[in-house]
């Protein structure tokens, strides 16, 4: 996967195939990874602030959908009727509850009455009965549960069931003989609410991803992700990248992923309705009805909020609010051990997907984010990234083995946002460096790379990505 990269000292570079990379410098505007939306607070709210050049006027609007975001959801009928129709199955009552501070979720620990901010995602393998649901799911659902395991439910109505994880340790050696643990996590799924699932049945656990910068993200043109791509692996690098190709609720095309773990959603408004609707229970304009499926009978019984229970306005005001999360700036990004981590970054290839810049379209979907010079260290593509990482559960064009890289901004204030540095799509990983050493497939000659690496330069990478 990595290219060799040579340092070249006299002028100050390193040299990768036909790219340069800096090493005794920043490069100017470093430290701003949204551009002008980057914002300077570093502490547990440094997630949760608007993108640093909206109006007076417009933070008004910003801090509207974010009473909806934190505020929770009701049972109904309520006096409450524009927050009520929690339910009947749902995951938790409030967006905030996953996302933490807007931050990263985690494994359920072992005392916890539910899983919180991690849900498990559930398929079937496909037959041709499931092709109309699979055209506009990307999975055929469990046939009692659905698509998501809900571990949660209102009075009367019994929860899907229990989460829980366990974990099974083994060791990795660096070149050096230092050595670092690894978990492997195994889902353990116990007091299910309506009867045995599919003897076929796919688990995905997943933690809630951090909400900053998505905005940005959808405003990353399609032209710019494309450019990216090699499915083929045509320039021979090990890296083949592709865009998921999904279905778009609103106009019934199918078209690029980039929200979810496998890029599943094409749009942050129907990220955020499938979040309302299979995390909480609550319709909207995009996905009517309810969660429940035909099996749950008395769960499609119960009385609901209307329809929709998430009216436009609503759900428009939470667009916006998620849209304007702003990204913090960077630290210490002159720092020579910054420096000489990002360039141990580069040498091990891992640009290759978390492509480190963009720049915004110019018709963005809101002003503050057009034209934007960002850093989010992602080509929003999916990559192959082993069997050690593998869920086995496909979705729309990704296999059971491919993720979408996920952004790295931010990832150095996981700690101080969260109150934890659980990484990947299923929390594993205590750290970074576990992180790094999970990684496989296309991402398996970058690993090599980095258990190479000695203590000092173990040291830098991180302070590096620490930086970010």
């Amino acid at each position: 996967m990595f290219r060799l990269c040579v340092p070249l000292l006299a002028i100050g570079l390193t040299a990768c195939g036909d790219e340069a990379v800096h090493f005794d410098r920043a490069e100017p505007g470093e430290a701003l990874s949204a551009g002008a939306a980057t914002v300077m607070k570093f502490d547990q709210n440094a997630f949760s602030m608007p993108s640093a050049n909206l109006s007076p006027l417009r933070r008004l609007d910003f801090s509207v959908g974010n009473s909806f975001f934190r505020n929770p959801w009701v049972i109904a009928p309520a006096s409450t009727t524009a927050r009520d129709g929690l339910g009947p199955l749902f995951n938790t009552n409030a967006c905030q509850s996953c996302h933490i501070k807007d931050g990263r979720g985690h494994p359920p620990e072992g005392d916890a009455s539910n899983s919180v901010s991690m849900l498990v995602r559930l398929s079937i393998p496909p037959t041709e009965a499931h092709a109309d649901v699979v055209h506009q799911r990307g999975i055929a659902p469990e046939p009692t549960y659905g698509g998501q395991l809900q571990d949660m439910a209102i009075p009367g109505i019994a929860p899907e069931g229990k989460v829980r994880l366990s974990f099974t340790t083994h060791r990795v050696k660096f070149a050096d003989g230092h050595e670092v643990e690894l978990r492997r996590p195994q889902l353990d799924i116990t007091e299910l609410g309506y009867g045995p699932m599919h003897p076929q049945t796919l688990f995905s656990p997943r933690v809630a991803p951090p909400m900053i910068g998505l905005g940005l993200l959808e405003a990353i043109p399609e032209t710019a992700l494309l450019a990216n791509a090699d499915p083929d692996d045509l320039d021979g690098d090990g890296i083949s990248g592709r865009p998921n190709r999904v279905y778009d609720q609103v106009t019934g095309e199918t078209v690029i992923g980039r929200f979810g773990w496998k890029a599943g959603q094409p749009t942050l408004n129907q990220q955020n309705a499938d979040a309302f609707f299979n995390d909480m229970g609550l319709s909207t304009s995009l996905l009517t009805g309810n969660s429940c499926t035909e099996r749950q009978v008395e769960c499609r019984a119960m009385p609901d909020g209307g329809e929709p229970e998430v009216s436009d306005k609503i759900l428009s005001q939470m667009l916006f609010y998620t849209r304007n999360l702003g990204v913090p700036a960077r630290r210490n990004v002159d720092a020579p051990q910054v420096l000489a981590g990002k360039t141990l970054f580069h040498r091990a290839g891992c640009q290759s997907c978390h492509t480190p810049q963009f720049t915004t379209d110019a018709d963005a979907a809101e002003p503050e984010l057009a034209n934007q010079l960002i850093r989010p260290y992602t080509d929003l593509l999916l990559h192959d990234m082993g069997e050690g990482l593998a869920d086995g559960r496909p979705e729309f064009e990704a296999s059971g083995r491919e993720w979408r890289t996920p952004p790295l901004w931010g990832i150095g204030l996981t700690q101080a946002v969260s109150g934890h540095t659980r990484f990947l799509h299923d929390g594993r990983a205590r750290n970074l460096m576990e992180a790094i050493l999970w990684h496989g497939g296309e991402a398996e000659q970058a690993r090599r790379h980095v258990l190479e690496f000695d203590s000092e330069e173990r040291a830098a990478l991180l302070a590096f990505l620490e930086s970010l």
